[in-house]
């Protein structure tokens, strides 16, 4: 089995890091021998490196958490090598188009280098991903159709069983449209989580999208091999293997493509509203969460524990892409300390 190491190449632009003590919305000069937050390219470049991961063996436990309307929530989670107290589990999101294991346990034959859940387990964080409803192992309910309201309501749920099983908060990656589903739910339910990661972030916080609602029957368009390919943009970023074990493996989850409407409901979205820590995380060639966006997100973030990671030589897809940088960046976030 092929493991990747941590190096020490993570590219932290400009990383806006406020001081956990901070109380203003501003992030103020941070004490590193004089410097300030933004001139330290990578904080996490003075500490230890992580502990060599222990390997995780065997595919993902298939669980089922209710919704409140009863709806069957498919919960894929992988147990951590050796439970750490000071590690909480974290629940993962995926995107618009596919589900929760093509998009977060990829395995390239026997290579699992590129699985976020394995590599997060090995690491001591009981780890779960989702499927939202119509993706993977969740059906479609009788409407058909999935809107933000229903899906931050079902990832609500999904959090209040995480936090039954393990008697504490976890933490939540929402990955693209994940990303809007997961700042919704913890607009909505600050106690849900214990931090937030949003992960590619889509959206112009200043974008109003126009009242829409369901019409008829969902057209359950066919999704494609070009359609799981195109997060993969900028040439040399991963290789051939992992980008056709991807399709392959999206495919056969994802086979139609799930139905959104009411995208007026991502409106209510407002990053001053967001009140535990929160990452900041893309690729610096991500076409879809554009560098300006994410800029605005940022800045309107008021809680004082955030940060904004920028990962160099990664597209949309950075924890494929740059898996060793990616996984650095989350554990120096999941790892910082008490405040």
């Amino acid at each position: 089995m092929a493991r990747t190491s941590l190096p020490t190449t993570l590219l932290l632009i400009a990383t806006l890091a406020c001081s956990r003590a901070s109380t203003t919305t501003d992030c103020p000069p941070a004490s590193n021998d004089g410097k300030t937050s933004s001139e330290v390219a990578d904080p996490a470049s003075t500490e230890t490196e992580p502990e060599p991961a222990p390997t995780i063996d065997g595919d993902a436990e298939a669980l089922t958490a209710n919704a409140d309307d009863g709806h069957a929530l498919r919960l894929w989670s992988l147990a951590p090598a050796g439970e750490r107290d000071d590690r909480p589990a974290i629940v993962l999101v995926h995107g618009r188009t596919w589900s929760g294991l093509p998009d977060f346990d990829l395995r390239v034959g026997d290579d699992d280098s590129l699985s976020l859940m394995r590599s997060l387990a090995g690491l001591g964080f009981a780890t779960y991903a989702v499927d939202l409803r119509g993706y993977g192992g969740t059906e479609r309910d009788a409407s058909g159709w999935l809107t933000p309201d229903r899906a931050a309501a079902d990832l609500d749920a999904t959090l209040s069983f995480v936090r039954e099983r393990h008697g504490q908060a976890p933490a939540v990656l929402g990955w693209s449209f994940g990303a809007l589903v997961a700042q919704l739910c913890v607009q909505r339910s600050p106690e849900a989580a214990s931090a937030l990661i949003l992960y590619g972030y889509p959206r112009d916080p200043d974008e109003r999208t126009p009242e829409s609602a369901a019409k008829g029957e969902p057209p359950r368009k066919q999704n494609s091999e070009a359609a799981a390919r195109s997060d993969f943009i900028t040439e040399g970023t991963i290789r051939e293997q992992a980008i056709a074990a991807y399709a392959k493996a999206s495919l056969a989850a994802d086979p139609v493509r799930v139905d959104w409407a009411a995208g007026q409901q991502f409106n209510a979205l407002d990053p001053a509203q967001v009140k535990i820590p929160t990452l900041v995380i893309h690729g610096v060639g991500d076409p879809i969460a554009r560098q300006l966006w994410q800029a605005k997100l940022f800045t309107r973030l008021q809680v004082p524990d955030r940060q904004w990671v920028i990962l160099a030589n990664a597209d949309h897809a950075a924890h494929l892409e740059q898996p060793a940088d990616f996984l650095r960046a989350l554990l120096s976030f999941l790892d910082r300390g008490p405040a």
